[in-house]
């Protein structure tokens, strides 16, 4: 699994054409795995949410630490761990300052 993180900015809103190109890298980037047929599944998350604790208690809005929040996960089929990597090092977030982390997915 790739875990996309990113530094959440509410003062910075990209412009339509920072957009589309960055939506055309991801297309680009998930549709190179898919043609590889290792997609299994991708995700982007909504910046709005709410955690609750082990007490129960709930609290509105998502978890960031070290100013990054999680902005999406995708599953894909790899050999192991250094291939998965090799695909993570083509991620488009990395290129807006982001990071990706690479985890193995065990069945529960």
């Amino acid at each position: 699994m790739l875990l996309f993180r990113f530094e959440a900015n509410a003062n910075y809103q990209p412009t339509e054409a920072e957009m589309a190109e960055m939506h055309q890298s991801w297309g680009n980037f998930i549709g190179e795995i898919a043609i590889q047929e290792k997609l299994v599944s991708t995700h982007q998350l909504g910046m709005e949410g709410q955690q609750i604790f082990a007490d129960m208690s709930v609290s509105e809005g998502i978890y960031v630490a070290d100013k990054q929040t999680l902005g999406g996960n995708m599953v894909v089929r790899a050999a192991g761990m250094q291939e998965a990597v090799e695909v993570a090092k083509k991620c488009p977030i990395l290129f807006m300052g982001g990071s990706v982390e690479v985890r193995e997915i065990q069945p529960m």
